[in-house]
């Protein structure tokens, strides 16, 4: 009898070991099951305005110069849901939109699908081709391919837009209209321009900058940046709210410094350190050129707000750092166009010529410029010749 009892509680003992050895495999299985279908994106892009006088962003011509495109990027032209005669050239708007990247990260291939939605603004570049581009866009389904060696495109030309390519997202494939080839890219990208109100206000008066946050979440980093003949100087601000007034930053520091700053900014929103390496790289050259303006990070419901995104399945994780640029033309700047347009009339044409050049170098952001100098100019004549400026197509670039 007691052999019995004992072998019968050995059994149990057994069973229950068994038991819990299948229960736990099972659940290491589930486990990597749901691993397996992890879906993660993220987003990085800028919004760049330039501040007027009350601090509300100027109305401008945001694509008034050359295209920084490879020409196998689409844009409006051949896109759907666009007025014909109107060239995305004459578009006015307060802000321009540049360059988002939506980067998707899974352990296995997978289909899904990807829409934004712009309600106050127009897409006017994008790439791969979407299957509609009406009030936002929308990619429909594509195929998240890790490790696939897809033939990405290139137009062979040193082009800022290949830089997002080198991170360690999965390409993507898309098939975006009916009867179109695919087309593959390390990203989905989309530009625009549209008008909405942007949660920093900039105003500039006695070498002072006014900062207001008229959001209600409160702004993580403002970062104030000039560059004056390659002499730089940056100051910091973290968790901005209310208002605050700040002298121009002092030139005594040098561009890797604000770099350094930045980057520590975008991985702290949660880009990955790749992702904020591929973005500043994207607009170094932009975003550190000479003048004076403000970056800040957007808060995440400004960016949810104005640009709702839509991805199906819902991924398990989803950053989005959208940057802020608020351009600010000062005094000095001007006066140096002021003295340009001035010489429009010299007898000489090389004067002339260099004069032009010396206007158009300052490249989308000259016509804000010329339009803040003849609201104030009180000399006709130098009206005159700034409007003929403003006026003249050969100014705009495709």
């Amino acid at each position: 009898m007691r052999n019995t009892i004992r072998l019968a509680a050995v059994f149990c003992a057994v069973l229950l070991i068994v038991t819990g050895i299948t229960l736990r495999l099972r659940h290491i299985s589930t486990a990597n099951a749901h691993k397996d279908d992890l879906l993660v994106v993220h987003e990085w892009g800028t919004f760049t305005s330039i501040a007027g006088k009350d601090g509300v962003a100027l109305d401008w011509r945001p694509l008034n110069g050359a295209t920084d495109l490879p020409k196998f990027v689409h844009t409006m032209r051949d896109g759907r849901g666009f007025r014909q005669g109107s060239p995305k050239v004459d578009l006015r708007a307060q802000v321009r939109m540049e360059t988002p990247v939506l980067y998707f990260y899974s352990n296995h291939e997978m289909n899904i699908a990807a829409e934004v939605k712009f309600p106050k603004g127009t897409i006017t570049e994008w790439y791969p081709q979407a299957r509609s581009v009406e009030a936002g866009i929308n990619w429909g389904n594509l195929k998240i391919a890790p490790g696939a060696a897809f033939n990405l495109p290139a137009d062979y030309s040193d082009n800022h837009y290949y830089a997002a390519r080198e991170t360690d997202a999965a390409p993507v494939q898309v098939c975006g209209m009916t009867g179109k080839p695919a087309e593959q890219e390390k990203f989905l990208f989309y530009r625009g321009v549209g008008s909405f109100d942007l949660p920093l206000s900039v105003t500039h008066a006695n070498d002072r900058l006014t900062l207001q946050n008229r959001g209600r979440e409160q702004i993580s980093r403002v970062i104030i940046f000039e560059n004056q003949n390659g002499k730089t100087g940056y100051r910091v601000i973290d968790n901005f709210a209310g208002e605050t007034v700040s002298e121009r930053p002092k030139l005594d520091q040098n561009v890797e410094a604000v770099i350094r700053d930045l980057r520590q900014a975008l991985v702290s929103s949660g880009l990955y350190e790749k992702e904020a390496e591929a973005m500043i790289k994207t607009w170094r050259n932009s975003w550190f050129e000479e003048g004076l303006r403000v970056f800040y990070i957007l808060p995440r419901a400004v960016t949810d707000q104005t640009l709702p995104l839509q991805i199906t399945p819902q991924p398990a994780e989803l950053v989005r750092v959208l940057v802020g640029r608020t351009e600010v033309i000062t005094p000095q700047m001007k006066d140096a166009v002021k003295k340009q347009v001035s010489r429009l009339n010299d007898p000489s044409p090389s004067v002339r010529e260099e004069a032009r050049l010396a206007i158009q170098k300052l490249g989308r952001f000259y016509e804000p410029v010329l339009k803040l100098i003849v609201a104030d100019e009180k000399d006709p004549l130098l009206r005159a010749r700034i409007q003929r400026i403003l006026d003249s197509p050969s100014t705009r670039g495709e």
